[in-house]
């Protein structure tokens, strides 16, 4: 299993920043998030092996959050090597959740989780503003999400 850092560092190599695209923080935290659910239901199991916690802002990996707080609302600046070493079906869920959700701002993401069952249900009881280390469970993620698959 991953760390989901690796599942940031791959997000932060796919940002074309010659076309003057950059990703916050707050953009990476979402988009490692829905890798972890799409790896749960087309994969049947997490792509990384942290905890996803309820933040205010939405879901957050306190490991990629440490690593990458300085930047705040700012762009994270590419990594030095973008050797990935993923297999295929982790790069195919990360190609999927890059298509779907990569071109959404940082706020349109944070506006999705706020209005999905995991990350509500996860925060349940809680003032919005409220600081919170409740996990979004994988279970409450998988049984959501799946309801979206597109059958080909």
């Amino acid at each position: 299993m991953r760390n989901a850092l690796d599942v940031a560092k791959y997000f932060l190599c796919r940002v074309d920043r010659d076309a003057g695209d950059t990703i916050s923080a707050l953009k990476l935290q979402k988009l490692v998030y829905y890798a972890q659910a799409w790896s749960l239901v087309l994969r049947d199991k997490p792509l990384f092996q942290q905890n996803i916690q309820a933040w205010p802002h939405g879901p957050v990996v306190y490991d990629v959050w440490n690593t990458y707080k300085e930047y705040k609302h700012t762009a994270i600046p590419q990594p030095d090597a973008c050797e990935l070493d993923f297999t295929d079906d982790e790069l195919e869920v990360l190609e999927e959740v890059w298509n779907a959700y990569g071109e959404l701002s940082a706020r349109q993401l944070e506006h999705l989780t706020h209005s999905e069952q995991p990350w509500i249900e996860a925060r349940q009881g809680l003032d919005p503003g409220e600081r919170s280390q409740e996990v979004i469970l994988h279970e409450t993620m998988k049984s959501y999400y799946e309801k979206y698959v597109v059958e080909d």
